[in-house]
């Protein structure tokens, strides 16, 4: 069985269609309708139906999915200890990191690690945090960037904490407010992150935990368009304070959330629990604990 196959076929189940995945992949459509049309001839089953504008997997696809992710894994980890032998003067750091803050936590790490080794290759995955979690478990990347609660299928480094801070228009009743809790957020319309971003997941939990399902107005997986939208009036966006202090605007009032049940951005470098860990995701582990931890 063609391990690249697999792949592909894993890609086209992640992404919902041949084309999103043509670009993860980094081959052509045909290339990868080929490969799975050979994969569904050697197993006699189709493994992919069509279903509206998504392409989702069979009850046999299913199987293979499962099965693939392991078989894919365990390649990594064999071509992880082979790099080991030839230590750091080589090798591939294979890292996923999230849209929202890596260019202020990590862009300056790019730049040191890049120093001291420059023989690693460093292939960078930039997506949601759950997107690349699944990456992890598919073997095509070592280390993601997470948010906490850390499903238990993965270990994980802490690298950064910070509160979230309410961003309100200015003709918001609570502009102006020193501080906001989520309970009087109730009855506005949220600006929220798109599917893909944990921290979307982690909103919508903190509301339900206080007894609402937030209004949503929009959807954004860029900071500076939610800065926008809530300048505009069409609600209020809720960002880390490392991100909101780099986005100032005239129209915008932010107000820290308060409160116990306030959640909070905790942002740490995953890896799937008991893999092996190459030399050039070690090195970067221990770069990134120099980013200082926690900050409150």
């Amino acid at each position: 069985m063609d391990l690249r196959a697999l792949r592909y076929f894993v890609e086209v189940v992640r992404e919902g269609g041949f084309s999103a995945a043509a670009k993860t992949a980094f081959a052509t459509q045909p290339t990868l309708s080929k490969a799975v049309r050979q994969l569904e001839d050697e197993l006699g089953l189709p493994l992919l139906e069509r279903i509206g504008h998504r392409i989702l997997p069979t009850p046999a696809g299913e199987i293979v999915y499962r099965r693939a992710l392991g078989l894919l894994a365990a390649r990594q980890d064999l071509l992880a200890e082979l790099d080991d032998l030839r230590g750091l003067r080589r090798g591939v750091l294979r890292l996923g990191l999230p849209v929202l803050g890596s260019h202020l936590l990590f862009a300056p790490l790019f730049a040191t690690y890049r120093q001291r080794y420059p023989g690693v290759e460093i292939q960078l995955l930039e997506r949601g945090s759950q997107f690349m979690e699944e990456a992890v478990l598919a073997g095509q990347i070592e280390l993601a960037g997470s948010l906490l609660p850390i499903p238990e299928t993965f270990d994980w480094q802490m690298v950064c904490e910070e509160p979230m801070v309410a961003l309100l228009p200015r003709a918001h009743p609570l502009a102006g407010t020193p501080a906001v809790t989520l309970a009087e957020l109730a009855d506005s319309a949220f600006i929220l992150f798109e599917g893909g971003f944990a921290l979307n997941r982690i909103i919508i939990n903190a509301c339900q935990q206080l007894g609402f399902t937030p209004r949503e107005a929009a959807r954004s997986a860029q900071p500076d368009f939610i800065v926008a939208l809530v300048a505009a009036g069409l609600g209020i966006g809720l960002l880390p304070r490392l991100i909101a202090e780099q986005r100032p605007h005239p129209q915008v009032c932010y107000a820290p959330l308060a409160g116990e049940q306030a959640p909070r951005w905790q942002l740490a470098l995953s890896w799937r629990r008991g893999s092996y860990l190459s030399p050039a995701a070690r090195a970067w582990l221990n770069l990134a604990r120099t980013i200082g931890g926690t900050s409150s």
